[in-house]
């Protein structure tokens, strides 16, 4: 059985409550980094137990709740990239999957992911109840596999229940949308999404939250381990404008990414520290140089150069391409 986070306990109430009356497709939607895709899981779960309990949740016990546990249910699929299959990490809903494929994995999903599931939307169920696809993220599907999907909602095979998860909305095709319920879930309280972190054992809660942008298994996810003490570091060197020696500390793809991500925060905090605003990410500020404009335009700038950080390119020279867009960078 799937636990839910405390801060959807509102939502799953609603989700449980519909009973017969559940539409045939929800589009869960809200900021990344919440837990929406374990939420959509766990409702999967108990829309599939064959005992569900009276306070409304999966048993845990029967045969269903069984295979779903063991990922092996015979009436659920899971359609995601390959990039994050299978379900194993914590951040949300881009939980990492490990891959035997030599290739790099897709962060797309494709249109044959979507057609494998004619068979299982046109065969009955075999355990006589409901059959769930869960679609995560479903912005990520590509054009052609958003059209395939469209048919099976636009005419839903009894007893079939499709849970799409989404960070962004407003990438889904309008077609799709409006093909299905939405379902809200919201970001939590700052309050509660300390103390979930405090409880994770995670010190100064407050501080990664902040950088996570109010998102807790985001925050869970910067702070832990080598991934914590790279985002320290960076963010001390950006506030000393030590940018010679944080570019030769960048030795990996993955280094790149967090140097990019990092760099967007403080520019952004920048911006509105410059416009007589408070740091919405946390970020120390240091020597205080360059107009909100300015700040803003490099913002701008890093929005389009995050993406090059999933290239082959040389990571030193990534490094010192970016921060030399820096306002005020010598």
């Amino acid at each position: 059985m799937i636990n839910i986070y405390p801060w959807h306990a509102d939502v799953w109430r609603d989700l449980v409550s519909k009973g017969d009356r559940l539409p045939h497709a929800l589009l869960l939607q809200g900021p990344q980094g919440i837990g929406k895709r374990a939420l959509a899981e766990a409702f999967a779960g108990y829309l599939l137990c064959e005992s569900p309990t009276r306070s409304g949740t999966a048993c845990g016990r029967c045969d269903g709740c069984r295979w779903f546990g063991a990922g092996s249910h015979p009436d659920f699929r899971a359609v995601e990239p390959e990039a994050l299959m299978p379900v194993a990490a914590a951040e949300d809903d881009e939980r990492p999957r490990t891959s035997s494929r030599t290739a790099k994995p897709s962060t797309e999903i494709k249109i044959e992911q979507v057609r494998e599931l004619a068979d299982f939307l046109n065969v009955g169920s075999h355990r006589g109840r409901r059959r769930v696809v869960l679609v995560h993220p479903a912005e990520d599907m590509n054009a052609n596999a958003a059209n395939s999907l469209l048919k099976g909602l636009e005419e839903p095979a009894p007893g079939v229940v499709f849970l799409l998860v989404s960070h962004r909305p407003a990438r889904l095709p309008a077609t799709i949308r409006s093909r299905c319920v939405k379902v809200v879930v919201p970001e939590p309280a700052p309050e509660a999404a300390i103390a979930w972190l405090e409880g994770e054992g995670i010190r100064d809660a407050g501080r990664w939250l902040a950088y996570a942008g109010g998102a807790p298994l985001r925050a869970l996810a910067y702070a832990q381990g080598a991934s914590g003490e790279a985002v320290t570091g960076i963010l001390r060197a950006l506030a000393a404008g030590e940018y010679e020696s944080l570019a030769g500390g960048i030795q990996d793809r993955g280094g790149m990414e967090t140097l990019a991500d990092a760099l967007q925060k403080y520019a952004l905090d920048r911006a509105l520290e410059a416009s007589g605003g408070v740091p919405l990410y946390g970020t120390p500020g240091g020597r205080r140089v360059g107009t909100a404009i300015a700040w803003l335009a490099f913002a701008r700038r890093l929005a389009g150069d995050r993406g090059l950080a999933r290239h082959p390119l040389n990571p030193k020279l990534y490094a010192i391409s970016l921060l030399a867009g820096i306002p005020g960078a010598k």
